[in-house]
């Protein structure tokens, strides 16, 4: 892309928006099953149907630790009619903390869901003009978080059953995911994000690459000096996370998730306070260039 439209495309991203509309309603308790997560569910459906998004809620009960929960996913994509989907996901659900005081997740994962809503309203003009075989797809995923310890049935609720239930319809309707680009743990200061599957690493590089430019022509608040987002040293581990139960039934993964974790994860102080908007603008702007190439807006 040159420049010019380069520029043209991130001055449809709005930081403050991103923060006060998107972002604000998210900071609250987002328990599976419960007004938070009722209440959250209802912003991000009358976000994106306010675009012309076709939005579908995946609803269903599950057993748990604490009895039966029903969980809610959200599937939203801009024209359901396409063959194939570049499809980004994160989890909306917030985690039961056995500490007094409300738990928002502002990294996990307020700020990811926030960015999605804000990508989506910045490419609201050119995703109508798109080539119809190929269309943006969000999933925010309900019930990713234990509700006591992780393990295989305790965590994932939302993907394992999403999973299961889009790899059915995608033998009955040959509709697939080109790629799935999961979002946690995005919005504190200093990620470092690596690249998990060799299947996917080309697509990695491409992040390094927008994000290189980016910084190179100043169009980041990062400057060339500071570390780099996107790292191409080796990644310290695999991570269980909402992706497994795509990539098992063989969906090709990017996982942006930063290693370490934010220090504030899973405690009291993960709240907006923490966050550091500029690299959630960066974050986003680098994002926003992957999707408009991927699809060739």
């Amino acid at each position: 892309a040159s420049e010019r439209s380069l520029r043209q495309l991130l001055e449809r991203l709005d930081p403050s928006r991103l923060q006060r509309r998107f972002l604000r309603p998210f900071l609250r308790e987002r328990v599976p099953g419960g007004p938070g997560s009722r209440d959250v569910r209802q912003h991000i459906t009358a976000c994106l149907e306010a675009l012309g998004w076709h939005v579908e809620l995946d609803a269903f009960t599950a057993p748990t630790p604490r009895g039966a929960v029903t969980f809610t996913n959200v599937v939203a994509t801009a024209a359901p009619g396409a063959a194939r989907r570049l499809t980004l996901a994160c989890h909306y659900d917030t985690k039961v903390l056995p500490v007094a005081g409300a738990f928002v997740g502002a990294v996990d994962s307020a700020a990811p869901c926030a960015a999605l809503l804000e990508l989506a309203t910045a490419l609201e003009g050119p995703l109508r003009r798109a080539r119809r075989e190929l269309t943006l797809q969000l999933l925010f995923l309900d019930g990713e978080e234990a509700f006591e310890s992780w393990s295989a049935t305790d965590s994932l609720y939302g993907a394992r059953h999403l999973a299961a239930r889009m790899a059915a319809t995608r033998h009955r309707s040959g509709t697939g995911t080109d790629l799935l680009v999961l979002l946690d743990l995005l919005g504190a200061r200093d990620p470092a994000i690596h690249s998990h599957f060799p299947s996917t690493h080309p697509w990695f590089l491409r992040l390094v690459r927008i994000e290189q430019r980016l910084r190179r022509m100043g169009l980041l608040n990062a400057t060339p000096q500071d570390p780099p987002f996107f790292r191409l040293s080796p990644a310290p581990g695999p991570v269980e996370d909402d992706h497994i139960p795509f990539l098992q039934r063989g969906v090709p993964v990017l996982h942006l998730i930063p290693l370490p974790f934010p220090p504030a994860w899973h405690t009291p102080e993960d709240t907006e306070r923490n966050l550091h908007p500029p690299t959630l603008t960066d974050l986003t702007r680098i994002l926003l260039i992957f999707i408009a190439e991927f699809l060739h807006l």
